[in-house]
């Protein structure tokens, strides 16, 4: 059972090449999923036993022989072979050399069908870890949200300043695209979730196998309907690594802003030192390096999609060695992810943010032209009319001719009344409509948001 090649020996004469071997063998990255291949053991196991293909004491043997297995790799005694080329061969092996009839254990069964069911049950675990981690950075932006109380920072658009906001709202429209990204893996798990096992190779098999029995057993929701898509399908692979990727450009956006928000020239946060980094030349810098590293890791993420694609696109039914290249991007994924949501929940929850500095920059006149020409608008006059008129008192204020406020305040169609729309503060209380950006308007977005994230 040790012997180079022995899933398959009696077919070749002598083992593989060196070459062969390091190009063929997975097992120094599906290792990871060694519970997994275990549960999914114990499950078609027990099924073999239920429709009469093993005693019961087999069945027994079996299983305690799995179990020795999985403490055994749990704690690093497990010694892996040479003839190991992934962890289904090392299992299958570590199981026979403790009780004779593990040769019985893949009765009815093929890698094929067995590595889709492990990478399924691998990823459905990894897509609830990754919600969980979304949620949690969602709660801490809520928590900031609901903090900053009346607070207010300049809105932008072509990174030009445009209209003011609470910085509630501003924190919440992060949650939000976050919120869409919850939704997605949600989808996306509903498509994982499916036990390929009983599938065989690629045929299904004559054996009298119960594939809803070992569904149940590993607690999917449904079972393959079609043998050949069982085996060939990588659909949910990429879907996650979808979601993935665009969770990771929310995340870069988020970082990117970070950026901003850090540098002199904004000066509206200061990290707090325990998630900054500092210079090696120069001792005045204080850097944004997890914000950075999280607006990286998008472009890898994304790579890990379009190559995913790629390998797939050309491959005819069923099973082709070109799919082992399934794992490693989506283990990546998963563990970039991670490891980029935990650093950035903590750097948002550490983060002080300089309402005084947002205030100063949200202030000005500027900022509320867009009132003057709605005011001009609930009196009567067309909007494209209080637009020219509100943009010529722009013009003539940048042009020297007087300040924003002494213009309107003298124009015979704006006034004091208008004038007074320009004080530091107001323009900001005025959007109130739905999902607007006026802290009276947030409230009842924090209440919508609040529902969401416990929905």
């Amino acid at each position: 059972m040790t012997e180079r090649g022995q899933l398959w020996h009696g077919r070749f004469e002598g083992g593989p090449s060196e070459a062969l071997q390091a190009l063929n063998d997975s097992l120094p990255f599906d290792r990871r999923m060694f519970r997994e291949d275990i549960a999914g053991s114990r499950a078609h196991v027990t099924m073999l036993a239920a429709v009469g293909l093993l005693t019961d004491l087999e069945r027994d043997e079996i299983l305690a022989a799995l179990d020795q297995v999985e403490t055994a790799i749990a704690d690093g005694s497990f010694e892996f072979a040479v003839s190991d080329e992934d962890i289904h061969t090392a299992v299958e092996r570590g199981v026979t050399e403790i009780a004779p009839a593990g040769a019985k254990m893949h009765t009815g069964r093929s890698r094929n069908d067995q590595v889709a069911t492990d990478l399924r049950l691998w990823t459905r675990s990894a897509v609830a870890e990754i919600r969980d981690l979304v949620v949690r950075l969602q709660r801490t932006l809520l928590a900031k949200a609901e903090a900053a109380g009346d607070a207010y920072l300049p809105g932008y658009t072509h990174l030009q300043q445009a209209q003011p906001v609470a910085l509630a709202h501003h924190l919440l429209a992060h949650g939000w695209a976050l919120q869409r990204d919850v939704e997605r893996l949600d989808d996306a798990a509903v498509r994982v979730d499916v036990s390929a096992l009983g599938a065989g190779a690629l045929a299904g098999s004559s054996l009298p196998l119960d594939p809803e029995m070992t569904a149940a057993e590993l607690g999917f929701a449904k079972v393959f309907d079609n043998s050949l898509d069982a085996v060939s399908d990588r659909d949910f692979v990429a879907e996650v690594l979808f979601a993935l990727s665009l969770l990771g450009v929310h995340i870069s956006r988020m970082g990117e802003e970070l950026i901003l928000w850090a540098s002199t020239e904004f000066g509206f946060v200061e990290l707090d030192d325990a998630f900054s980094t500092g210079s090696s030349m120069m001792p005045q810098k204080k850097n944004p390096d997890i914000a950075e590293l999280a607006r990286g890791k998008a472009g890898r993420l994304i790579g890990n999609l379009t190559g995913l694609l790629a390998t797939m696109k050309g491959l005819p039914l069923t099973y082709n060695k070109d799919m082992q290249e399934d794992k490693e991007p989506l283990f990546d994924a998963i563990d970039t992810v991670r490891l980029t949501l935990i650093a950035l929940d903590g750097m948002i929850e550490s983060t002080t943010f300089r309402t005084d500095a947002m205030a100063a920059q949200a202030s000005s006149p500027y900022a509320a032209a867009t009132d003057l020409a709605e005011w001009l608008v609930a009196g009567g006059m067309p909007f494209r009319s209080a637009h020219a008129v509100v943009g010529e008192q722009v013009r003539n204020a940048l042009a020297g001719e007087g300040s924003l406020p002494e213009l309107v305040a003298a124009h015979p169609d704006l006034g004091a009344e208008a004038a007074a729309l320009l004080e530091p503060g107001v323009s900001v209380t005025r959007r109130t409509t739905r999902g607007g950006g006026s802290p009276a308007a947030v409230v009842a977005q924090i209440e919508r948001f609040k529902a969401a994230l416990d929905g």
